[in-house]
């Protein structure tokens, strides 16, 4: 089944080098898209079906903790898996997002088999 991914970064090239790696891990993708914060995040995930959602924690506008803070809000979209892939892994913070409902948490750098990995465990408890 081809899933729609939604990749949030404030970095346009953290965006390709996500799109780029779940190519290269052969992640059967339908569409990408792409939003640069948590606030741009939330409109696309208002007007499209989305799979999957990978998200970075810092942003400007609105961070992905208020991202999935908000999504928790939302009937529909506290039911979309969120990955947080971040340079930011103290054990707390994994835990606090892991409490707040993400389903993974990818550390960058990071390889196609990591990606891989997490999208077959989250796709597969669906």
């Amino acid at each position: 089944m081809a899933l729609n991914i939604l990749v949030v970064d404030d970095s346009k090239v953290v965006r390709s080098v996500i799109k780029k790696t779940l190519d290269i891990a052969g992640v059967d993708v339908g569409n990408i898209f792409e939003a640069g914060d948590g606030k741009e995040a939330l409109e696309i995930l208002d007007k499209e079906w989305i799979d999957l959602v990978f998200a970075d924690i810092n942003m400007p506008v609105m961070t992905g903790l208020e991202m999935v803070d908000r999504m928790k809000e939302d009937g529909i979209l506290q039911t979309i898996p969120v990955v947080i892939v971040s340079t930011e892994g103290s054990e707390t913070r994994i835990e606090e997002l892991k409490a707040k409902g993400v389903r993974a948490y990818i550390r960058k750098p990071f390889t196609p088999e990591t990606i891989k990995k997490v999208v077959d465990e989250i796709m597969e408890g669906k």
